[in-house]
Protein backbone atom coordinates (compact mmCIF):
# COMPACT_ATOMS: atom_id res chain seq x y z
CA UNK A 1 0.00 0.00 0.00
CA UNK A 2 1.35 3.41 -0.94
CA UNK A 3 1.65 5.68 2.09
CA UNK A 4 1.16 8.73 -0.13
CA UNK A 5 -1.42 9.03 -2.91
CA UNK A 6 -1.24 11.93 -5.32
CA UNK A 7 -2.97 13.16 -8.43
CA UNK A 8 -3.62 16.43 -10.22
CA UNK A 9 -6.88 17.71 -11.61
CA UNK A 10 -7.86 21.23 -12.70
CA UNK A 11 -4.62 22.65 -11.33
CA UNK A 12 -5.12 21.05 -7.89
CA UNK A 13 -2.37 18.69 -6.75
CA UNK A 14 -3.94 16.31 -4.23
CA UNK A 15 -1.51 14.82 -1.69
CA UNK A 16 -3.19 12.22 0.53
CA UNK A 17 -1.64 10.59 3.62
CA UNK A 18 -2.67 6.96 3.25
CA UNK A 19 -1.64 4.87 6.26
CA UNK A 20 -4.83 4.85 8.34
CA UNK A 21 -3.85 1.71 10.28
CA UNK A 22 -0.94 3.66 11.79
CA UNK A 23 -3.00 6.84 12.06
CA UNK A 24 -0.87 8.37 9.30
CA UNK A 25 2.15 8.55 11.56
CA UNK A 26 5.06 10.53 10.15
CA UNK A 27 7.52 7.67 9.84
CA UNK A 28 10.70 8.04 7.82
CA UNK A 29 8.92 6.42 4.87
CA UNK A 30 5.91 8.72 5.19
CA UNK A 31 8.07 11.83 5.44
CA UNK A 32 10.12 10.78 2.41
CA UNK A 33 6.87 10.20 0.52
CA UNK A 34 5.56 13.67 1.37
CA UNK A 35 8.87 15.21 0.32
CA UNK A 36 8.86 13.36 -3.00
CA UNK A 37 5.23 14.36 -3.67
CA UNK A 38 6.05 18.02 -2.98
CA UNK A 39 8.91 17.78 -5.47
CA UNK A 40 6.55 16.21 -8.00
CA UNK A 41 4.09 19.09 -7.55
CA UNK A 42 6.86 21.62 -7.98
CA UNK A 43 7.86 20.11 -11.33
CA UNK A 44 4.29 19.89 -12.61
CA UNK A 45 3.65 23.04 -14.66
CA UNK A 46 -0.10 22.48 -14.49
CA UNK A 47 -0.19 22.50 -10.69
CA UNK A 48 -1.39 25.76 -9.09
CA UNK A 49 -2.24 24.71 -5.54
CA UNK A 50 -1.55 21.72 -3.27
CA UNK A 51 -4.17 20.17 -0.97
CA UNK A 52 -2.93 17.83 1.78
CA UNK A 53 -5.56 15.51 3.26
CA UNK A 54 -5.60 12.08 4.88
CA UNK A 55 -7.46 8.78 4.80
CA UNK A 56 -8.76 7.27 8.02
CA UNK A 57 -9.80 8.58 11.46
CA UNK A 58 -6.67 10.69 12.04
CA UNK A 59 -5.08 13.39 9.91
CA UNK A 60 -1.74 12.44 11.47
CA UNK A 61 -0.69 11.18 14.89
CA UNK A 62 2.77 12.72 14.54
CA UNK A 63 6.08 10.89 14.69
CA UNK A 64 5.96 7.08 14.64
CA UNK A 65 6.75 6.33 18.30
CA UNK A 66 7.12 2.60 17.65
CA UNK A 67 9.73 3.32 14.98
CA UNK A 68 11.56 5.72 17.29
CA UNK A 69 11.46 3.28 20.21
CA UNK A 70 12.85 0.44 18.10
CA UNK A 71 15.87 2.61 17.29
CA UNK A 72 16.87 2.61 20.97
CA UNK A 73 18.29 -0.88 20.44
CA UNK A 74 21.23 0.55 18.47
CA UNK A 75 24.62 1.22 20.11
CA UNK A 76 24.00 4.97 20.28
CA UNK A 77 20.56 4.39 21.90
CA UNK A 78 18.92 5.78 18.77
CA UNK A 79 20.64 9.17 18.60
CA UNK A 80 21.51 8.95 14.89
CA UNK A 81 18.03 7.76 13.97
CA UNK A 82 16.35 10.41 16.13
CA UNK A 83 18.50 13.06 14.48
CA UNK A 84 17.68 11.74 10.99
CA UNK A 85 13.95 11.74 11.78
CA UNK A 86 13.83 15.25 13.22
CA UNK A 87 15.98 16.73 10.44
CA UNK A 88 13.88 15.06 7.75
CA UNK A 89 10.66 16.27 9.36
CA UNK A 90 12.03 19.81 9.66
CA UNK A 91 13.10 19.66 6.01
CA UNK A 92 9.60 18.63 4.89
CA UNK A 93 7.95 21.41 6.91
CA UNK A 94 10.31 23.99 5.42
CA UNK A 95 9.72 22.58 1.94
CA UNK A 96 6.00 23.33 2.40
CA UNK A 97 6.69 26.90 3.52
CA UNK A 98 9.22 27.49 0.73
CA UNK A 99 7.17 25.76 -1.98
CA UNK A 100 6.24 27.86 -5.01
CA UNK A 101 2.61 26.72 -4.69
CA UNK A 102 0.11 27.61 -1.96
CA UNK A 103 -0.49 24.58 0.28
CA UNK A 104 -3.86 23.91 1.95
CA UNK A 105 -4.37 21.39 4.74
CA UNK A 106 -7.76 19.61 4.74
CA UNK A 107 -8.07 18.10 8.21
CA UNK A 108 -10.43 15.43 9.46
CA UNK A 109 -9.74 13.73 12.78
CA UNK A 110 -6.79 14.37 15.07
CA UNK A 111 -3.66 16.28 14.15
CA UNK A 112 -1.20 15.46 16.90
CA UNK A 113 2.37 16.61 17.63
CA UNK A 114 4.22 16.62 14.28
CA UNK A 115 0.81 16.17 12.65
CA UNK A 116 -0.20 19.50 14.19
CA UNK A 117 3.14 20.86 12.99
CA UNK A 118 2.20 19.79 9.47
CA UNK A 119 -1.07 21.73 9.69
CA UNK A 120 0.67 24.82 11.05
CA UNK A 121 3.26 24.66 8.25
CA UNK A 122 0.62 24.85 5.52
CA UNK A 123 -0.42 28.24 4.15
CA UNK A 124 -4.14 27.66 4.72
CA UNK A 125 -6.06 25.05 6.70
CA UNK A 126 -9.68 23.92 6.86
CA UNK A 127 -10.87 21.34 9.40
CA UNK A 128 -14.04 19.44 10.14
CA UNK A 129 -15.66 20.57 13.36
CA UNK A 130 -14.96 17.22 15.05
CA UNK A 131 -11.21 17.53 14.44
CA UNK A 132 -8.78 18.14 17.27
CA UNK A 133 -5.29 19.58 17.48
CA UNK A 134 -2.83 18.60 20.16
CA UNK A 135 0.85 18.85 21.07
CA UNK A 136 0.91 16.12 23.75
CA UNK A 137 4.64 15.49 24.02
CA UNK A 138 4.77 16.93 27.53
CA UNK A 139 2.51 14.07 28.66
CA UNK A 140 5.13 11.46 27.71
CA UNK A 141 8.29 13.31 28.72
CA UNK A 142 9.09 14.57 25.21
CA UNK A 143 8.37 18.26 24.73
CA UNK A 144 7.03 19.09 21.24
CA UNK A 145 9.98 21.34 20.46
CA UNK A 146 10.00 21.09 16.65
CA UNK A 147 6.18 21.32 16.38
CA UNK A 148 6.56 24.42 18.55
CA UNK A 149 8.44 26.19 15.74
CA UNK A 150 5.48 26.05 13.35
CA UNK A 151 2.86 26.47 16.08
CA UNK A 152 4.49 29.60 17.53
CA UNK A 153 4.58 31.20 14.08
CA UNK A 154 0.82 30.82 13.70
CA UNK A 155 -0.72 31.60 17.07
CA UNK A 156 0.06 33.93 19.97
CA UNK A 157 2.56 32.99 22.67
CA UNK A 158 -0.14 32.40 25.27
CA UNK A 159 -2.14 30.05 23.04
CA UNK A 160 0.92 28.20 21.80
CA UNK A 161 2.26 27.68 25.31
CA UNK A 162 -1.16 26.61 26.56
CA UNK A 163 -1.14 23.77 24.03
CA UNK A 164 2.53 22.91 24.59
CA UNK A 165 2.56 23.04 28.41
CA UNK A 166 -0.75 21.30 29.09
CA UNK A 167 -0.77 18.75 26.26
CA UNK A 168 -4.54 19.12 26.15
CA UNK A 169 -6.46 18.91 22.84
CA UNK A 170 -7.68 22.04 21.12
CA UNK A 171 -11.05 21.89 19.37
CA UNK A 172 -11.40 22.86 15.73
CA UNK A 173 -13.50 25.84 16.74
CA UNK A 174 -10.83 27.12 19.11
CA UNK A 175 -8.11 26.36 16.54
CA UNK A 176 -10.00 28.65 14.17
CA UNK A 177 -10.34 31.36 16.80
CA UNK A 178 -6.61 31.39 17.65
CA UNK A 179 -5.45 31.30 14.03
CA UNK A 180 -4.11 27.76 13.77
CA UNK A 181 -6.63 27.05 11.00
CA UNK A 182 -8.76 29.26 8.75
CA UNK A 183 -12.12 27.59 9.20
CA UNK A 184 -13.89 24.82 11.09
CA UNK A 185 -16.85 23.44 9.14
CA UNK A 186 -19.13 20.39 9.34
CA UNK A 187 -17.57 17.30 7.76
CA UNK A 188 -20.14 17.35 4.96
CA UNK A 189 -18.99 20.84 3.98
CA UNK A 190 -15.21 20.45 4.14
CA UNK A 191 -14.62 19.57 0.48
CA UNK A 192 -16.82 22.42 -0.72
CA UNK A 193 -15.02 24.83 1.61
CA UNK A 194 -11.60 23.76 0.37
CA UNK A 195 -12.91 24.05 -3.19
CA UNK A 196 -13.91 27.64 -2.46
CA UNK A 197 -10.24 28.37 -1.78
CA UNK A 198 -8.84 26.31 -4.66
CA UNK A 199 -11.26 27.85 -7.18
CA UNK A 200 -9.99 31.30 -6.32
CA UNK A 201 -6.31 30.38 -6.12
CA UNK A 202 -6.22 28.44 -9.41
CA UNK A 203 -7.73 31.44 -11.19
CA UNK A 204 -4.71 33.58 -10.33
CA UNK A 205 -1.36 33.98 -12.06
CA UNK A 206 1.04 31.31 -10.80
CA UNK A 207 3.89 33.82 -11.04
CA UNK A 208 2.02 36.26 -8.82
CA UNK A 209 1.20 33.61 -6.22
CA UNK A 210 4.81 32.41 -6.10
CA UNK A 211 6.09 35.97 -5.76
CA UNK A 212 3.65 36.78 -2.99
CA UNK A 213 4.09 33.60 -0.97
CA UNK A 214 7.88 33.82 -1.00
CA UNK A 215 7.82 37.49 -0.07
CA UNK A 216 5.32 36.95 2.75
CA UNK A 217 7.46 34.46 4.64
CA UNK A 218 10.70 36.28 3.88
CA UNK A 219 9.55 39.69 5.12
CA UNK A 220 7.84 38.27 8.21
CA UNK A 221 11.24 37.64 9.82
CA UNK A 222 12.59 41.14 9.07
CA UNK A 223 12.55 44.37 11.07
CA UNK A 224 9.88 46.80 9.83
CA UNK A 225 12.09 49.12 7.76
CA UNK A 226 13.98 46.22 6.20
CA UNK A 227 10.70 44.50 5.35
CA UNK A 228 9.44 47.62 3.57
CA UNK A 229 12.69 47.98 1.63
CA UNK A 230 12.55 44.34 0.58
CA UNK A 231 8.86 44.38 -0.39
CA UNK A 232 9.28 47.64 -2.29
CA UNK A 233 11.84 45.90 -4.49
CA UNK A 234 9.57 42.85 -4.83
CA UNK A 235 6.69 45.06 -6.01
CA UNK A 236 8.88 46.90 -8.50
CA UNK A 237 10.09 43.60 -9.98
CA UNK A 238 6.51 42.28 -9.95
CA UNK A 239 5.29 45.36 -11.85
CA UNK A 240 7.76 44.58 -14.63
CA UNK A 241 6.35 41.07 -15.15
CA UNK A 242 4.00 40.28 -18.03
CA UNK A 243 1.13 39.12 -15.82
CA UNK A 244 1.13 42.35 -13.81
CA UNK A 245 0.93 44.41 -16.98
CA UNK A 246 -1.76 42.10 -18.36
CA UNK A 247 -3.74 42.01 -15.12
CA UNK A 248 -3.76 45.78 -14.64
CA UNK A 249 -4.65 46.29 -18.30
CA UNK A 250 -7.49 43.78 -18.08
CA UNK A 251 -8.84 45.47 -14.95
CA UNK A 252 -8.80 48.91 -16.58
CA UNK A 253 -10.35 47.54 -19.77
CA UNK A 254 -12.96 45.53 -17.84
CA UNK A 255 -12.05 42.17 -19.38
CA UNK A 256 -10.71 38.82 -18.18
CA UNK A 257 -6.94 38.62 -17.83
CA UNK A 258 -5.03 36.07 -19.86
CA UNK A 259 -2.21 34.80 -17.65
CA UNK A 260 1.07 33.51 -19.00
CA UNK A 261 2.43 32.81 -15.50
CA UNK A 262 5.42 35.01 -16.19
Amino acid sequence: MALICSNIENGIFQLVLNNPDRRNALSIEMLEGISAALDEADKNKGARVIVISANGPAFSSGHDLKELTAARNSEDRGKDFFTKTMLLCSSVMQKIVNHRLPVIAQITGVASAAGCQLVASCDLAVASTDSKFITPGVNIGLFCSTPMVALSRNVSNKHALEMLLTGEPCSAQKASEIGLINKAVPLAEIEATVKWYTDRITAKSAMTLKTGKQAYYHQSQMPLSQAYDYCTQVMVENMLKHDAEEGIGAFLEKREAEWRDE
